[in-house]
């Protein structure tokens, strides 16, 4: 759809070039603009909002398909990379001892009966990287883990698919796990420590957020904010972990961490750290929380670029080829922001 698109923009500079080349002159070369970019992309229907910031200062907002830049979305599975930042902030306040302590014994009230042994060998780390060896509740098992009484019991229960540390397993309720181990250890709940601990990053808030039927915040789905939020708390991060003032909320040490490849997805091949994907795009490389639908937050340190895309939520983004669509315009931004 992109490479379509960019074909049809460059249509009047091929006329223009064939003639100058016939005259014998110099053939002129089409500038590349922010500006250009974001106006070929109203062609992708399900896009809301893009919004790009360069070294803290947005320098280009759009809504698409009659959108407000104002709107709340649900960020769907890109709130795993701020349930991952609420862990590394857990972590740097010593209520958890770091991403190889086990889980188990935090969570022993919720162990199955007999359980596998393996199950105290899963650490706060694998369920970050999605290494946890438990079976898949997302997909098509979303379903039948969040019709059950208790997501947390249910999750623990599930057979192992590999042992913990093996291969990547994506799976929301490994972020659901750390949303309820967040909880006991924080003594409030995941949104409460949200709204404490991240309070001091402007413009950052969490709307709606959903709950399992024990009240524990659905670690990585579900979320409602407004693309702005996003885009704050991806400053965050581009920010080495501070505020524009200069306060430290999430330490420079767990974002090096979360932004090193523990595994790769099996089914695109990109790197994944603690609750994001790493890839190049556009010669640059490229840290991104991705949720369904087409929720997209990019950095890219490099060039001081953070990028948010939002989408309607309810269609696939993986199998129709839209998330490589956004990567697509992801990369036109940054041909864009180097022509500068």
């Amino acid at each position: 759809m992109i490479t379509r698109r960019t074909t049809l923009l460059s249509l009047p500079f091929v006329l223009t070039a064939t003639r100058s080349l016939a005259q014998g002159a110099p053939v002129p070369q089409p500038p590349v603009t922010l500006a250009t970019v974001l106006g070929g992309a109203a062609e992708l229907e399900p896009l809301k909002v893009v919004l790009v910031a360069r070294n803290g200062e947005i320098i280009a907002e759009r809504a698409f398909n009659g959108h407000s830049l104002d709107a709340s979305t649900n960020i769907k599975s890109a709130s795993k990379s701020i349930v991952s930042a609420l862990t590394g902030i857990a972590i740097d306040r010593r209520l958890l001892e770091g991403p190889d302590q086990t889980i188990a014994p935090i969570l022993k009230a919720d162990l199955p009966a007999n359980p596998d042994p393996r199950i105290h060998a899963i650490t706060i780390g694998n369920l970050l990287s999605m290494q946890a060896g438990l079976g898949r509740l997302s997909g098509p098992n979303y379903g039948r883990w969040v019709a059950s009484r208790n997501w947390v019991r249910f999750a623990l229960a599930q057979p192992f698919d590999d042992d913990p540390g093996g291969s990547m397993l994506y799976s929301t309720a490994s972020s659901h796990l750390l949303s309820a181990i967040l909880t006991k250890v924080g003594g409030k709940s995941t949104l409460a420590l949200a709204r404490e601990w991240l309070a001091p990053v402007e413009g950052f808030r969490i709307g709606s957020w959903e709950r399992d039927r024990q009240g524990i915040y659905l670690g990585g789905n579900q979320m409602a904010m407004t693309a702005r939020s996003l885009l704050a708390f991806g400053e965050l991060y581009r920010n080495g972990g501070r505020t524009k003032d200069g306060r430290e909320i999430v330490s420079k040490d767990w974002i090096d961490q979360s932004w090193t490849p523990h595994t790769n997805s099996r089914f695109s091949g990109d790197g994944y750290g603690y609750g994001w994907f790493l890839r190049n795009i556009g010669g640059e490389e490229v840290k991104f929380g991705w949720g369904y639908g087409g929720q997209m937050l990019y950095i890219v340190p490099s060039l001081g670029l953070t990028v948010v895309m939002t989408s309607d939520e309810n269609g696939p983004s993986a199998r129709n080829g839209y998330r490589d669509d956004l990567h697509s315009l992801l990369a036109e931004i940054i041909g864009a922001i180097r022509a500068v």
